[in-house]
């Protein structure tokens, strides 16, 4: 009686075991959120009223949040004015908004008392950098006190 040769099964187990190798290693380089510190607890447990005016004089536009502890985890959280690039913030606002905006709409599958009202932001307006720092830094900071997810990554400072 001849013996079958077994040199089929060994390549395929090996691919079998490098294949799931390379999937744990990937599994393992993902990046978590930040951990929320001792200034953002403070901020996002504040209940007194706080509203922050984003306006740009030379743009004419105008945002109003009202949303208690977002002008001190502004203060004391955010990166400062100038860390990120204006067409950095743009992007990334064009992304939260579209985001924001489906949310509204869609209002029986998202909570409508986080996602209230629509935010009207064209990509073909420059609005300056201050409302595109202020707005950005906004859906930061909401993302991480109601643990949202408007984009692709995760919210980070």
């Amino acid at each position: 009686m001849k013996r079958k040769s077994n040199s089929k099964i060994f390549p395929f187990g090996l691919l079998l075991v490098s294949g799931f190798l390379v999937f744990g290693l990937s599994c393992n380089s993902t990046k978590v959120a930040s951990g929320i510190s001792a200034q953002e607890k403070t901020a996002f447990s504040s209940s007194q009223p706080d509203t922050v005016e984003i306006s740009d004089p030379e743009s004419n536009y105008e945002i109003i949040i009202i949303e208690p502890g977002f002008n001190v985890w502004l203060q004391s959280v955010a990166r400062p004015p100038g860390y990120y690039s204006q067409s950095f913030l743009e992007t990334r606002n064009r992304l939260y908004v579209i985001e924001w905006n489906n949310r509204v709409i869609n209002n029986l599958q998202y909570d409508p008392n986080l996602y209230e009202l629509q935010i009207n932001y064209d990509p073909l307006i420059d609005y300056g950098y201050e409302v595109n720092y202020k707005l950005y830094n906004y859906f930061v900071y909401f993302q991480r006190k109601y643990n949202q997810r408007l984009g692709p990554f995760a919210p980070r400072i």
